[in-house]
C-alpha cells in the first residue's frame, strides 16, 4: 500500500488549470488548448506518481483537454466561412475557469480580510512589544512545487531506475525535514533529498514536505519566479514527533516502474 496524502491545497483540476494560464501569460478567453493540454498531462503524470488521491479527478480533465484539443483541431482544419457560427470547443471550460477564478479571488479576498480582522489590537490594550514571528516570504503555488519535484525525479532517475521499496515510516521523514529546516532557518527544496535517490525514497521525502506544509510546519519561498524553491522554518509551527501516530505504523512507499514525465 502506497503513501497517500490529502492536501487541502490542490484544489482539484480547474485550480491546476487556472495556474497553467497564469504561468503562460495568457488570457483565460484565449487558452492555447493544445500547449495546456500537453502541460496538463505532464502533471497528471507527477500526481499518478506520488499517487495523490484525487489523480482520478485530474485524469478526467485531463481526457477533457485532449477531446477539446482534437475538436479545435478539427475546427480549424475545416476553415468553412459557413461553420463559422458554430460554438468554439473551448467555451464550456472557459466558462467553468472563469467561474473558478471568481470564486477563488473571493475566497482569497474573504481570507485576506479575515486575517485583518484578527490582526486588529483594540485601541485600549498596549502594543505588542513581541518580536516578529518569523521572515515575510513569497507565496509558492504548490504546483510549482510539484513541478520541481518531477525535475528533480527526472535528473536523479536518467540513468535508470530499479522498483525499490521504502519501508521508512513518513512521521520519520517530517521529522527529519523539519528538524533541518529548522536547524538552517532555510533550505532549498532539492537540498531535503540526500542520497540514495532511490524513486520509492524520493516520493516519501517528498509527501513529508507536503504534510509539512499542510500542518504549517514549514513555508514556502521563491525570492525568484524561475529560480530555486526553499523551504522556510515557521515560528510556533507543529511539533512533530520521531514516534509513529497512534494507530499508525509504517507504511511502504513501492516506486512505480514506469518512466517519469
Amino acid at each position: 500500500m502506497p503513501y497517500t496524502v490529502a492536501l487541502d491545497a490542490f484544489h482539484g483540476p480547474l485550480d491546476l488549470l487556472l495556474y497553467l494560464v497564469k504561468r503562460s501569460e495568457v488570457d483565460v478567453l484565449d487558452i492555447p488548448i493544445a500547449t495546456i493540454a500537453d502541460q496538463f498531462r505532464d502533471y497528471v503524470l507527477v500526481l499518478q506518481t506520488i499517487d495523490l488521491e484525487v489523480a482520478g479527478d485530474f485524469l478526467v480533465m485531463a481526457f477533457t483537454l485532449m477531446e477539446i484539443k482534437s475538436r479545435a483541431m478539427l475546427h480549424a482544419e475545416a476553415a468553412d466561412p459557413a461553420d463559422s457560427d458554430k460554438p468554439d470547443p473551448r467555451a464550456e471550460l472557459v466558462k467553468q475557469l472563469i467561474e473558478y477564478r471568481r470564486f477563488k479571488e473571493a475566497a482569497a479576498a474573504l481570507e485576506e480580510r479575515a486575517g485583518q480582522q484578527g490582526a486588529r489590537v483594540p485601541r485600549h490594550e498596549p502594543p505588542d512589544a513581541t518580536p516578529a514571528a518569523g521572515p515575510v516570504v513569497k507565496p509558492v503555488e504548490l504546483w510549482d512545487l510539484v513541478s520541481a519535484f518531477a525535475r528533480l525525479v527526472r535528473e536523479t532517475q536518467a540513468a535508470g531506475g530499479t522498483v525499490a521499496v521504502d519501508d521508512t515510516p513518513q512521521h520519520v521523514y517530517e521529522a527529519q525535514v523539519r528538524a533541518r529546516v529548522a536547524a538552517a532557518g532555510r533550505v532549498r527544496f532539492r537540498d531535503v533529498f540526500p542520497p540514495p535517490h532511490h524513486k520509492a525514497r524520493l516520493i516519501g521525502i517528498f509527501l513529508a514536505v507536503l504534510e509539512l506544509i499542510r500542518h504549517h510546519g514549514v513555508a514556502l519561498d521563491q525570492p525568484d519566479p524561475a529560480g530555486d524553491i526553499w523551504l522556510v522554518a515557521v515560528a510556533g509551527g507543529v511539533e512533530f514527533s520521531s514516534q509513529p501516530p497512534a494507530g499508525g505504523g509504517s507504511v511502504p512507499v513501492v516506486a512505480p516502474p514506469e518512466d517519469d514525465p
